[in-house]
C-alpha cells in the first residue's frame, strides 16, 4: 500500500436524520454519533451542501477558474441526484476532508456499529488512489 495514501469516510442518513445532519453540526439529533465525532475531532458536511458552495464560490469569483464548474451545477439541479447528495455526509477530521489510514480505521470501527440505528443507513470508505475513484469530466 502506498504510504501516502489518504482515506474519507462518508455516511449515508435517512432523510429524516440528514435533514436534522444538516440543520444542527452538534449532530444532538444522533447522540451516539455526536459522540463518535467529537472523540475524534470530527464534523459532518453534507456533500449538497458542498456542492452549492463550490457552485456559489465558482460564480463569485469566475467559473472559469473552477474546472467542475458545470458539472457539479448540473448535479445539484438534477433531483434524482439532489435527494442522494442531500443524504450524503463528508466526515471531516481536524478540519481535513483526507487523513491517514490509522484515523480512517479506528473512526470507521465505530461509524460502522451505528449502521441501521436512528437512521444511519451506511459507512463508505474512499482513497486518494485515482485508480479507484472516477476520475473528473473534461469539461
Amino acid at each position: 500500500m502506498n504510504a501516502t495514501l489518504q482515506f474519507q469516510l462518508r455516511i449515508t442518513a435517512s432523510p429524516e436524520l440528514a435533514d436534522a445532519l444538516r440543520t444542527d453540526p452538534g449532530s444532538t439529533a444522533h447522540a451516539a454519533l455526536r459522540d463518535i465525532l467529537r472523540e475524534h475531532n470530527a464534523t459532518l458536511k453534507c456533500q449538497f451542501d458542498a456542492f452549492a458552495d463550490y457552485v456559489s464560490e465558482a460564480e463569485r469569483l469566475g467559473t472559469e477558474h473552477y474546472p467542475l464548474y458545470q458539472w457539479t451545477r448540473d448535479t445539484i439541479e438534477n433531483p434524482e441526484k439532489k435527494a442522494k447528495y442531500l443524504q450524503s455526509f463528508t466526515v471531516y477530521v481536524n478540519g481535513d476532508e483526507v487523513y491517514g489510514k490509522h484515523i480512517a480505521d479506528a473512526l470507521e470501527a465505530e461509524l460502522l456499529k451505528q449502521v441501521g440505528t436512528h437512521g444511519i443507513t451506511r459507512v463508505s470508505r474512499f482513497d486518494t488512489d485515482p485508480a479507484n475513484n472516477p476520475q473528473p469530466p473534461k469539461r
